[in-house]
């Protein structure tokens, strides 16, 4: 070509620019969560978002949840939950009385969330057990468990799967809470409660590591579910859900779909169900027409009740969870919610655990490593799951003299780890910790 050609052609690209390239949606994302923001300086350092003020649901601010909403518009993509009371996923109610399988495509597709950017660690002043903040996610209180080499919690519209190892979203799926009830890790799978309302109770079962639906189950109730309830899904270790189903609790095989079993209860409305370890008894938390906060205890082998007893001194009861030694559960709300360890189940012999929480925290046990965890917002305490005997207290700090929370940890590999919240600071996260010795239960090295 030569000089004469050059200048031609240089005219010609000027006056037909290039056509703009394309953007992705992870490019998107990825600007909404880096683009700087106005904020304050904490204690940290760091420019800081602003709060959202308290209560157990937290609004995520995340680079997995930005892709689920721009990716959500541009493709039509159908959320089956908008609200708390979600209907039932469509091919999803069964002819009969036993529990069915719908078809995996009621239920909304995972995301894979793209690389994040991650905090690194930052000491927190005064934390317990060396805490240090490894991300900045917000999660709703009580929902962090830990399975699969992973750790799962709720945000704001999403179920999400956490890398121990970073923080990071890995994963996550369209998901609105019906009421207050961690996910649940059966072998490959992470079950949900979908809908609790009327005579049914929906559960949504997912991939654990792409969060991609895999099934979702109807479990019809006998007579209506309780109006306020918690913890009303759980598994046993033969690998059943055991579901609160009005005045009955049904063990599904969550592989098929198929009801395995029906206990019937003799008092009250199921609210809130356990089962033991070893897999032979079942705790059922009732409110009985009288008043009050029962349980129930169930040999599993016949269906007998074994004992039954009321918490003395308080109409509320919630959040069971089963260890080898007894029930561990919560009663109070608000600003006054707090553990108590049942010995077999026994309320009339039931201690409390920890101080409890403040400021609308939530203080709610977690098993996890082979302990007993109850967090709040004044100790951070691990016991002994088979005699309620507290291994070791860390006080929880303060920010100039505001309140700082620490959910009930979820134990991955060698660490426990929390959601937490410094309102003072306008700070949450996700926190690493080093348990001491006495804390260590079957953690692995």
């Amino acid at each position: 070509m030569n000089t004469e050609e050059r200048q031609l052609a240089d005219v010609l690209h000027r006056i037909t620019p290039e056509p703009p390239r394309p953007v992705t949606v992870e490019q998107v994302a990825y600007r909404l969560v880096s683009e700087p923001r106005l904020g304050r300086e904490s204690r940290f350092g760091r420019e800081q978002r602003p709060s959202r003020g308290r209560g157990r649901a937290w609004a995520p601010v995340m680079a997995a949840a930005a892709v689920i909403v721009i990716a959500g518009t541009s493709a039509g993509v159908a959320v089956l939950a908008s609200s708390h009371n979600s209907p039932s996923p469509s091919g999803g109610a069964p002819s009969s009385s036993s529990a069915s399988s719908a078809p995996a495509s009621s239920s909304p597709s995972g995301t894979q969330s793209p690389a994040q950017q991650t905090t690194p660690a930052t000491p927190i002043v005064g934390g317990p057990w060396g805490a240090e903040l490894i991300d900045r996610q917000m999660f709703t209180q009580g929902s962090l468990v830990s399975g699969d080499g992973s750790l799962y919690a709720y945000g704001t519209g999403v179920l999400a799967r956490i890398d121990p190892a970073t923080g990071a979203i890995a994963a996550t799926a369209p998901y609105n809470p019906p009421l207050p009830n961690p996910p649940v890790i059966v072998g490959n799978a992470v079950w949900v409660v979908w809908s609790n309302s009327g005579g049914e109770v929906v559960l949504h079962g997912y991939n654990a590591q792409t969060l991609a639906p895999t099934s979702s189950v109807m479990v019809p109730a006998t007579g209506r579910v309780a109006d306020s309830a918690s913890n009303v899904l759980t598994s046993g270790p033969d690998g059943d859900l055991y579901v609160a189903a009005g005045v009955s609790v049904i063990a599904v095989n969550p592989d098929n779909g198929q009801l395995v079993q029906r206990i019937f209860l003799t008092a009250g409305t199921a609210g809130s169900v356990a089962v033991s370890p070893d897999g032979g008894t079942l705790y059922v938390g009732v409110t009985p027409s009288s008043g009050g906060f029962k349980v129930l205890v169930y040999d599993l082998a016949n269906h007998t009740v074994v004992n039954e007893s009321t918490l003395r001194g308080t109409e509320s009861g919630a959040n069971l969870i089963a260890t080898s030694g007894g029930v561990w559960g919560t009663t109070g709300v608000g600003m006054s919610e707090w553990t108590w360890f049942a010995p077999g189940g026994d309320l009339t012999m039931a201690v409390r655990i920890g101080e409890g929480a403040g400021a609308g925290f939530a203080s709610l046990p977690s098993y996890s490593g082979g302990v007993v965890w109850v967090g709040g917002s004044h100790t951070l305490i691990c016991a002994s799951p088979a005699d309620g005997r507290i291994l070791d207290t860390a006080t929880l700090p303060t920010d100039h003299s505001v309140v700082e929370y620490f959910s009930s940890p979820a134990v991955a590999g060698s660490h426990p780890y929390s959601s937490y919240q410094d309102d003072a600071a306008r700070l949450s996260g996700l926190v690493r910790m080093t348990p001491p010795a006495a804390c260590s239960g079957s953690l692995s090295s």
